[in-house]
């Protein structure tokens, strides 16, 4: 038992000071027969990651009981991921010890790169979990079973972070194309791509430009036909500074031309300043934000609007407020946006939007989520009435006052607590079109 503390603690020493990488198989850790030993009650895991393959799990880590609830567990690992600047992931996998595992705590991280294939992850998962898990197996009969085996790093992490030419840059481009007909109808969609980021300590810089072409083309009953053309083109960039754990700064900047707003050609420029109420190294768990931004707006439309303007420039400001959290109870993330123009106070708009998932008791889950926007901000209308074909193709906003939508539910489990077994046979999809 001390031996197999012993190993875990110099596992997890050397893990953070990143001076070994442990081999894909030797923390697939198995819970090899004992001859002349019954075997020992597993420990009673729950997994609670939305990005995980369980049936993968299931399959290669098998010396533990994966249980559907948290109440039937011994230990609940809650898994967040957050993006890195390179377009990967930064996992956190925090394990936190139930029952007689109670207080028992820690967490483990990991980084998978952008250019990570879904098996990559799930490996470089499992064997974090499965690290993770070595001191809860310690007090289970199975620890004089379990191996542990590590071997050393071809290259130093250090080494290869000094050489990397791109300076902490990344940058990704995409381009699509979407083909679909029928006898009276047909549409094609065009689109592309492009960002580049950079994403230090200090700093975090993200350019992007976009651009969507869509066309459509209908044929009515009668023999009229109608085409309808919309385009959506776009570029951002936001330059932000660390200032303290807490607190930032940056610029906001924007051009778009898009058909369906009415906008020839518009542009947005703006400082912006946020508060965490939380330290930023907390914000895969939770998080509490306050930002501010103020800018200029220069707006040229493709239609005079009902205000009579092709042009003009407006000032504008915003106080956004977020909220977060992912905890052992279960999830919730919130925003509320309030945003006006300063040359015209009634021009606003308010905007409120979350969802929760709470685990209730056992098996009992409850959840809601959803939107609502109070609108007064409507600058952009253009003047006259739009065709029934218009508002049929979305071709352009219409006005309102308000928009929101909202969904809720409940849901309960019940039966066996364990889900341990994998058996994929007849998973896909029949190929018959009956319903």
């Amino acid at each position: 038992m001390v031996l197999v503390a012993s190993v875990f603690n110099l596992l997890l020493r050397s893990l953070r000071a990143q001076r070994l990488v442990v081999s894909a198989t030797s923390l697939l850790l198995s819970a090899l027969p004992a001859a002349g030993q019954p075997p020992g009650a597993p420990l009673r895991v729950f997994l609670d990651c939305d990005r995980c393959d369980f049936d993968y799990l299931r399959t290669e880590i098998t010396f533990i009981d994966y249980v559907r609830d948290r109440k039937q567990a011994e230990v609940h690992v809650l898994v967040t991921t957050q993006a890195t600047g390179s377009g990967g992931s930064e996992w956190t996998v925090k394990f936190i010890g139930l029952e007689r595992f109670a207080g028992v705590d820690h967490s483990l991280t990991f980084t998978t790169t952008q250019t990570a294939t879904d098996d990559d992850e799930r490996r470089a998962f499992a064997r974090t979990f499965a690290l993770g898990l070595v001191r809860y197996v310690a007090e289970t009969p199975l620890a004089d079973r379990v191996r542990v085996t590590f071997e050393a790093p071809a290259l130093q992490p250090s080494a290869a972070r000094a050489a990397d030419p791109w300076n902490f840059w990344f940058f990704r481009t995409e381009v699509n194309m979407q083909l679909e007909s029928e006898e009276l109808e047909d549409q094609k969609d065009i689109g592309g791509e492009f960002t580049a980021n950079r994403t230090t300590e200090d700093w975090r810089i993200n350019l992007e430009v976009g651009a969507e072409y869509e066309e459509e083309h209908f044929t009515f009953s009668d023999g009229e036909e109608f085409r309808n053309v919309s385009r959506d083109v776009g570029a951002r960039a936001l330059v932000v500074k660390s200032l303290t754990p807490r607190w930032s700064a940056g610029l906001r900047g924007a051009i778009a031309a898009e058909t369906f707003l009415n906008l020839d050609l518009g542009t947005r420029i703006g400082p912006a300043v946020e508060f965490d109420v939380f330290p930023y190294a907390e914000w895969t768990r939770r998080r509490w934000t306050f930002q501010y931004t103020i800018g200029v707006d220069r707006l040229r439309y493709e239609e005079a609007t009902i205000f009579d303007k092709l042009e003009e420039t407006l000032w504008d400001h915003a106080l956004i407020v977020s909220a977060g959290a992912r905890q052992p109870w279960g999830s919730l993330d919130g925003t509320a946006v309030f945003s006006q123009y300063l040359s015209d106070p009634s021009k606003n708009r308010v905007r409120l939007n979350g969802n929760t998932n709470v685990r209730l008791f056992k098996g009992f889950e409850f959840f809601v989520g959803g939107n609502y926007e109070r609108i007064r901000d409507q600058i952009y209308l253009p003047k006259g009435e739009a065709t029934d074909e218009e508002v049929l193709v979305r071709r352009r906003q219409l006005a309102t006052n308000y928009r929101y939508f909202v969904e809720f539910g409940i849901s309960y489990s019940f039966g066996s607590i364990f889900n341990n077994i994998v058996n994929p046979r007849m998973s896909g999809d029949s190929g018959i079109a009956v319903f």
